[in-house]
């Protein structure tokens, strides 16, 4: 069973078979699918999965606090399961991949007092920009 799959049960949420199919495709690392990208993968184990229910089953996740909704540049939102680690992102300029960085210890912790400008800092976003792979060797 998935990280994600595994969450859910034990907060006692009903999955029903939309359900689970939605959190089967968010499973995996570095997944960061837009909405018509689970449903089209979601279609392929469920063929009556209807597009509202997905967009309902996402915005219910992310009411959760189970998967994280990833905005870059005006595109589509993607969702992120990975809401459990801290963790920064990797976005390529071209195509809009977007991998996920595990930083080396806290960065709240690593921000020198004196440039906190009295703020209590409750959450960090790091995104950095590039070209994927693919796209760089085009």
């Amino acid at each position: 069973m998935s990280d994600l799959l595994e969450r859910l049960r034990n907060r006692g949420w009903r999955l029903t078979a939309q359900r689970r199919v939605v959190a089967q495709v968010l499973d995996g690392d570095h997944v960061h699918y837009t909405a018509d990208e689970i449903h089209a993968r979601a279609a392929e184990l469920l063929p009556e999965i209807s597009r509202a229910t997905v967009y309902n089953t996402l915005g219910e996740l992310v009411s959760l606090g189970e998967v994280l909704e990833v905005s870059t540049d005006g595109r589509a939102k993607r969702y992120d399961p990975n809401a459990h680690h801290a963790h920064q992102h990797l976005v390529c300029e071209a195509c809009g991949a977007i991998r996920d960085v595990h930083p080396m210890g806290d960065p709240i912790a690593a921000l020198p007092d004196a440039e906190r400008f009295g703020f209590t800092i409750s959450d960090v976003e790091v995104t950095y920009r590039g070209l994927c792979p693919d796209c760089a060797a085009r």
